[in-house]
């Protein structure tokens, strides 16, 4: 059945959808949204499934599979380049493309799965990098008022992989971001240790720019964190969960028992969801229920196979979360967002738009 959300997932699950719509030029949107507006379900937006865990029963209103392509390029002065790529646009292209034009601030993000619409909803990031420090603008689909509007950065919520875009699901698509990258043949400073030793080079050097891109690739393959093609990994949907928020007193009791804590890009403390699930008695390959494993590499990445199902996925994050608290009192948060039906509200009147420019 075409319109299994199990054949747009990475996880291979999830049900029928009442409609899916496959989004690919641009300029056809607003005949789309059209289409769309009346109905009594916001629209659930997906881009390359990647962090997605989608129900068994399925999505009651119309999916939208975001699949426009496109990447162009303007000076902005000697130093800067504003570089705008399409909501569809894998994000490891965009990558590909800022280093092939010497063009830094995004190059840490090398080897992340998903769209460049998808991640400013989750503020992707990695290696000291996230999307949210080089954005300038997103264009996106305001359904509430039914019009693009245009977002600054300061009205877009960004925090530790969040977004006023996943706080308030259904209310907006993004369509297009802008980024100002700066004109370098060489990579931003490297804040991670293991990157270091991968490159052979000191914290705090700037390797050039594909050389950093090829060592985060390599390094992202060694440690489990790439989505594999195939075998038994390739059905996952990378971590699972976030690194916890944590309190000062949950810190010396982490560093007690061997772990670490580090602050994150937003200064707030937290420990590491793989160590934690370690500490609790899992470990790579475990089976937690039927058709879900942790992965062959990593504890913090679960597998499905077989017999699996989005609800024992469900249980399997449970039981983790459940032993976790028990062993550490820590909480977990799940990362891979589920598709909730969102009633679609008709005219204004919602919060933020104050701080969104209508174009």
């Amino acid at each position: 059945m075409s319109d299994l959300l199990a054949n747009h997932t990475t996880l291979r699950l999830g049900g029928p959808a009442a409609r899916l719509l496959t989004h690919t030029d641009p300029a056809a949107w607003p005949e789309l949204a059209h289409t769309i507006i009346n109905e009594p379900t916001a629209p659930f937006v997906l881009g390359g499934g990647s962090n997605t865990l989608a129900d068994d029963a399925g999505y009651p209103g119309t999916v939208i599979r975001m699949a426009t392509r496109g990447i162009t390029a303007r000076p902005l002065d000697d130093d800067a380049v504003e570089v705008t790529a399409q909501a569809g646009e894998p994000l490891s292209a965009l990558v590909a493309f800022a280093v092939s034009e010497h063009l830094s601030g995004i190059e840490y993000l090398a080897g992340i799965p998903g769209t460049v619409g998808a991640a400013p909803v989750q503020n992707t990031g990695a290696y000291g990098q996230q999307i949210s420090d080089t954005l300038t603008r997103l264009t996106v689909y305001d359904w509430h008022r039914r019009r693009h509007v245009d977002f600054r950065p300061a009205a877009c919520g960004f925090g530790y992989r969040t977004s006023i875009f996943k706080a308030h699901p259904g209310r907006w698509t993004i369509l297009q971001a802008a980024l100002r990258l700066t004109r370098s043949a060489y990579a931003a400073p490297i804040t991670y240790q293991h990157l270091a030793h991968a490159l052979g080079i000191p914290l705090g050097a700037r390797p050039p720019l594909a050389e950093a891109a090829q060592g985060v690739l390599a390094d992202r393959c060694q440690r489990g964190l790439a989505l594999p093609k195939d075998g038994p990994d390739a059905r996952q949907a990378g971590s699972v969960f976030l690194n916890p928020l944590i309190t000062t007193a949950q810190a010396d009791v982490v560093r007690a028992a061997g772990g670490a804590v580090h602050h994150d890009d937003h200064g707030v403390l937290r420990a590491s969801a793989g160590w934690l699930l370690q500490l609790a008695g899992y470990h790579p390959g475990s089976r937690l229920a039927p058709g879900v494993s942790c992965s062959t590499r990593r504890t913090l990445t679960l597998t499905t196979h077989d017999g699996a199902t989005a609800q024992f996925f469900t249980v399997a994050l449970q039981r983790l979360a459940h032993d976790v608290f028990e062993a550490t009192g820590i909480r977990l948060h799940p990362e891979p967002v589920r598709p909730a039906a969102a009633w679609m509200p008709v005219g204004s009147g919602a919060d933020h738009d104050s701080e969104a420019s209508v174009i």
